[in-house]
């Protein structure tokens, strides 16, 4: 897509709709990946069109047929252009996305917030959790939306955010502040369990790296936009999850509660670990590849290994 050709045609794009409609086609031809808060090419020139021109994104339709100026129009230009050029998830473009109905601010240093997770915490975990837990560890915590989330949820827990990128860790920090939660929250740089010290929690809950490696080499240009340290995991995937199995005991308290994703790798999950008891809860809005496991059962499950 040059400049010359696409100044050419989008000299004639007079509405909202008419940029909207433009930036979707484009993106088809040009076989764009999504998958990082919309899921089609539509919405996803939808949701960048009304960032360029300071729109909401639950702008009235009505609005779609307002006139743009020369400028604004370029300024749209410009941003679906770079989408296409860069390949970069509009999140990053834009550096920000919704997780848990709240804000968070996003760039390369960490993956972009897609986890189904967010409806187990609007539930406050519940059937799983029967008391409100009020130490919560996020570990491999990327942007820090798991575990901020909690805390905005369950208004008296103490969270801490543990990654092993000191990239990642500085925008963690960055949306600490920007919640207003630096009181209750902590960022803290960690091998996993490592620099834990003998803290415990009541809840674990993790969203670590768990594609396998021919996957991740398979995955689309988007996704190699995303840090590789967050996806990628072994010939299985299951290197992380296996060592938080392994470790996570000795950090949950006697009633504790351990939630971690493993997305689309379940069934290397279950091929490694056929017999381990745990639970996958259902979604309402989509997603899976989540399990949870009390620490009770996961200690007896390795004992018995």
């Amino acid at each position: 897509m040059s400049q010359t050709s696409v100044g050419d045609e989008t000299i004639a794009l007079e509405t909202v709709r008419d940029l909207v409609r433009w930036g979707a086609s484009e993106f088809a031809r040009q076989g764009l990946i999504f998958g990082h808060g919309t899921d089609n090419a539509l919405d996803e020139s939808f949701h960048l069109v009304l960032h360029a021109l300071k729109l909401p994104a639950d702008l009235p339709t009505l609005y779609l047929e307002s006139r743009v100026t020369a400028s604004e129009r370029a300024s749209v230009v410009e941003l679906l252009r770079k989408r296409v050029e860069t390949r970069q998830p509009a999140a990053y473009l834009i550096g920000e996305i919704q997780f848990c109905g709240l804000p968070f601010y996003v760039d390369e240093r960490v993956l972009v917030p897609r986890s189904p997770i967010a409806e187990l915490i609007e539930a406050q975990f519940e059937p799983w959790v029967t008391q409100t837990p009020t130490r919560i560890l996020d570990l491999c915590t990327g942007s820090g939306c798991i575990g901020i989330a909690c805390a905005a949820a369950i208004e008296d827990a103490e969270v801490d955010l543990v990654d092993i990128d000191a990239g990642a860790l500085e925008v963690v920090q960055r949306n600490i502040d920007r919640h207003g939660l630096g009181d209750r929250v902590k960022a803290i740089r960690s091998d996993l369990f490592a620099g834990l010290g003998k803290r415990q929690y009541e809840l674990i809950v993790s969203n670590p790296p768990y594609v396998p490696t021919a996957e991740w080499q398979a995955l689309g240009r988007e996704f190699h936009e995303e840090p590789k340290l967050a996806l990628e995991a072994g010939s299985d995937g299951m290197d992380i999850v296996e060592r938080i199995l392994r470790e996570a005991p000795k950090y949950l308290s006697a009633k504790g509660l351990l939630i971690c994703e493993v997305g689309g790798s379940v069934p290397e999950f279950e091929a490694r670990w056929p017999d381990i008891p745990v639970s996958w809860p259902d979604f309402e809005r989509g997603g899976d590849g989540v399990f949870a496991i009390s620490r009770a059962d996961l200690v007896g499950w390795l004992k018995g290994r």
